[in-house]
C-alpha cells in the first residue's frame, strides 16, 4: 500500500532524513518546517498520515494538531516528542493525535507505527468519546455509564481513555504501561492487572457489564458491542 505522508519538523536535517526514509517503496513524503505551513498543506493536499513534531517554532505540535482537528482535518497524526512525561502524552491525545513516538527512534519503528495508524484510517473524533452507553469527556475528566457519573482515579481515567480512543483493538501490557505511566516508573510487574481490576469494579461490575475484555497472552480490549 502506497501512502502520502506530511512530515512537520523544523530541524531541516532530521526532516530531510524522515522524508527520504518514509518516501521509500513508492511512498511520497512532503516536509513542512512549521505548524503554520502544516495547516495549509494538510488542507490543500490529501495525506494518509501526518508525522508531527511537538517542539516547533510558532505553533507547537499540540496547538497544530488541535488546529487541524478544529479545521476538520482528520488525517491520522503521529506525534514525535523528546518528552516522556505522561502529561505530554495525554496532551497530545487530547489535542487529537492518534499515536506518539518518543525520540530517539528508528525509521523502522516509525514506519510500523504509521502503517498501524493508516490502517485505522482517518475518522472524525468527537469531543466526548463514546462506546455503547459509556461516555468519557477528556476535557473535564468525567465518565458516565448511561446517566450515572462514575468517579475514576487519574490512572484509571488514563487507561479508559486509551481504550475508548481505540475500541475493539487489543492493547498489550507494554502499550498500556508506555502510554499511561511515566517510563521511569519501576514497579511494572502487576500494575496493569491491578488497575484494570479497579476500573472494571467501577465501570462494569455495578452495571452488570463486561466491557473490558482480557485477551489471554495479548492484553486487553474494550468491547465494541454496546450491550456487553
Amino acid at each position: 500500500m502506497r501512502v502520502r505522508i506530511l512530515v512537520v519538523e523544523d530541524d531541516s536535517k532530521l526532516g530531510d532524513l524522515l522524508v527520504r526514509g518514509l518516501g521509500e517503496g513508492g511512498n511520497a513524503a512532503d516536509l513542512a518546517p512549521c505548524g503554520e505551513d502544516a495547516l495549509w498543506m494538510a488542507k490543500a493536499n490529501h495525506y494518509d498520515a501526518i508525522v508531527l513534531d511537538v517542539k516547533l517554532p510558532g505553533l507547537d505540535g499540540f496547538q497544530t494538531c488541535a488546529a487541524l482537528r478544529a479545521d476538520g482535518v482528520w488525517t491520522s497524526v503521529l506525534m514525535l516528542t523528546a518528552r516522556d512525561a505522561i502529561e505530554d502524552r495525554i496532551a497530545g491525545l487530547d489535542a487529537g493525535a492518534d499515536d506518539y513516538l518518543t525520540k530517539p527512534f528508528s525509521i523502522a519503528e516509525l514506519r510500523a507505527r504509521l502503517r498501524a495508524v493508516v490502517r485505522r484510517g482517518a475518522t472524525e473524533r468527537p469531543t466526548i468519546l463514546q462506546a455503547g452507553d459509556l461516555q468519557l469527556d477528556p476535557a473535564t475528566h468525567q465518565v458516565w455509564r448511561g446517566e450515572v457519573e462514575v468517579g475514576l482515579a487519574n490512572k484509571e481515567f488514563a487507561l479508559l481513555e486509551l481504550f475508548m480512543r481505540r475500541p475493539g483493538e487489543v492493547l498489550s501490557h507494554y502499550e498500556l504501561l508506555e502510554q499511561a505511566w511515566d517510563m521511569a516508573y519501576e514497579n511494572r510487574s502487576n500494575v496493569i492487572p491491578v488497575h484494570i481490576r479497579r476500573l472494571r469494579a467501577k465501570i462494569d461490575v455495578p452495571f452488570g457489564r463486561q466491557s473490558i475484555e482480557t485477551v489471554r497472552g495479548a492484553g486487553y480490549r474494550l468491547s465494541t458491542i454496546a450491550d456487553t
